[in-house]
């Protein structure tokens, strides 16, 4: 990687993730140098109890493409902000540091954003799409969820919440930049700003793998997402994301 801005960026929040972030940065230090690609990974530590921090400061001694940030223990969402407004790439992904995703997709979403679209989200719906150890009442909650979510903000996105999305520079410094939502349901925050800005949505079907150590409890985390799909609609009717 050269002083010049990368041309892919990618965010990683984490919070408590000493035991996790040594195989997930190895992998990607791996894939990044074995495809040549030019792209920086910033770990944003969400106000870690853990060596987190310390995990990450010891790999970046072999590994220059990676960045540690550091934000307040105040949620995903907020992470994720801090990350993406502090990258520096053409493209710019977040991604969850479970490695749920498909490494070589970064190519393969990049290569879409390069020709044209500004928001390029992972779905594990429809076809082409495919699920692997997902238990099956996650995928019901999840799909009742995703209802609410079509009915109060984002209609016709099937899959708001897969931990895998990228922008062009310019949509994710005008999203992230408006964000207010700092819980796991920023993504549909992100997604329901980047269409009142008029950046397309184009979803991609990808294969995800369901990690039994995920940081999202089914019930608790699932009603503090309706609060916050509640709490996009109440912003924008006070105005609080700007004119339109």
């Amino acid at each position: 990687m050269t002083d010049a801005a990368p041309r892919i960026s990618l965010v990683l929040p984490a919070f408590n993730e000493q035991a996790r972030l040594p195989s997930t940065l190895l992998a990607l230090q791996q894939h990044i140098e074995s495809h040549a690609l030019d792209a920086e990974v910033l770990v944003v530590d969400n106000g870690s109890d853990d060596a987190t921090s310390a995990v990450v400061h010891q790999a970046m001694t072999h590994f220059p493409a990676l960045r540690l940030v550091r934000t307040e223990r105040a949620g995903k969402g907020l992470a994720v902000r801090t990350g993406m407004l502090a990258a520096t790439g053409r493209v710019r992904f977040f991604g969850d540091a479970d490695l749920s995703w498909p490494l070589a997709d970064l190519e393969r979403f990049a290569a879409l954003v390069g020709q044209g679209a500004p928001v390029v989200i992972g779905s594990r719906e429809g076809y082409g799409a495919r699920r692997v150890g997902e238990p099956a009442y996650r995928h019901v909650m999840g799909r009742v969820f995703n209802r609410l979510v079509q009915a109060l903000a984002v209609p016709g996105i099937e899959d708001t919440q897969c931990g895998f999305k990228a922008f062009d520079a310019e949509a994710a410094e005008a999203i992230f930049s408006r964000t207010r939502v700092r819980g796991f349901g920023f993504d549909v925050e992100v997604l329901f700003l980047a269409r009142r800005l008029h950046f397309p949505v184009q979803s991609v079907a990808l294969h995800w793998e369901h990690k039994e150590n995920s940081r999202v409890h089914a019930v608790r985390d699932t009603l503090k997402m309706v609060a916050d799909v509640l709490s996009v609609r109440v912003n924008d009717a006070r105005g609080l994301y700007g004119a339109r």
